[in-house]
């Protein structure tokens, strides 16, 4: 079975931040990991690799120093990294991060499944899985939440809901979006490590995965941020001190005001 799993790496929740002058977010200097349900996305299909045997390529569009997420996801169990990068990609949306991708993959070659993380921190947009399953014109289920069955021909699989959850079977080749309530990324292993150290990454450029300029970065996103801006201030606010019934009396007088 040949699975690719798209990973992500993303600034830390805690060191968030925009270029001022691009509006677009800002990673030089910033602490980076793999984004959080993409490290659900390795774990399942290594253990899909274990149960069924084959592969688990990882792929990544970013900068040179995304590779650290792919030796991270590497030492987790997958085979293979491939690193999508060029400076023609930068401030790309989520249609031409998804074209990118989509090219990336038909470069790798043939595939049985794809997995993606729900959603990345950053964006929280939730769009790139999807968009890469119709750029590949292929069938996708979203917020799997965990997997039934696995066999040599499809998935049983349990989609999240608001008021529960669906039972679906998808057959190859397809594409999954995971939640984090799928399973729990196991701790890279010594032997893991110094395999993800010595591994060497295929790197593919925008000329290599034969991409339309036109389509890809900043100049082929349909979207752009146009205005970036501070959300109004709140209003005055108030700390109540003390023990309970003293912090109620105190907000008993002050909600009195607008009685």
């Amino acid at each position: 079975m040949k699975i690719i799993v798209c990973i992500k790496q993303v600034p830390d929740a805690k060191d968030v931040r925009l270029d001022p002058v691009t509006n677009t977010m800002a990673r030089e200097g910033v602490q980076s990991i793999m984004n959080p349900y993409d490290q659900h996305a390795v774990e399942e299909a290594v253990r899909l690799k274990e149960q069924l045997g084959g592969e688990v390529t990882v792929l990544s569009m970013g900068p040179p120093q995304a590779e650290e997420v792919l030796r991270e996801a590497i030492s987790c169990g997958a085979d293979h990294g491939v690193l999508v990068s060029d400076r023609a990609f930068a401030g790309a949306d989520t249609w031409a991060t998804s074209y990118t991708l989509a090219k990336a993959v038909k470069k790798i070659g043939d595939f049985d499944l794809i997995l993606c993380g729900k959603q990345a921190i950053d964006g929280d947009t939730a769009q790139v899985g999807p968009g890469l399953a119709i750029q590949l014109g292929i069938p996708f289920v979203t917020c799997i939440q965990k997997v039934r069955e696995a066999s040599a021909k499809e998935l049983v699989m349990e989609r999240m809901m608001d008021d529960g959850y669906d039972v679906l079977a998808v057959e190859y080749p397809a594409l999954i979006t995971v939640v984090k309530d799928l399973n729990e990324p196991r701790v890279p292993s010594l032997k893991g490590k110094m395999k993800a150290k010595k591994a060497e990454i295929q790197v593919f450029s925008a000329e290599g995965v034969g991409a339309d300029p036109a389509k890809i970065g900043l100049a082929g996103s349909p979207t752009q941020v146009v205005d970036v801006f501070p959300p109004p201030p709140r209003g005055e606010r108030a700390i109540l001190t003390g023990s309970i019934d003293e912090q109620i009396e105190q907000l008993v007088v002050k909600l009195a005001v607008y009685l």
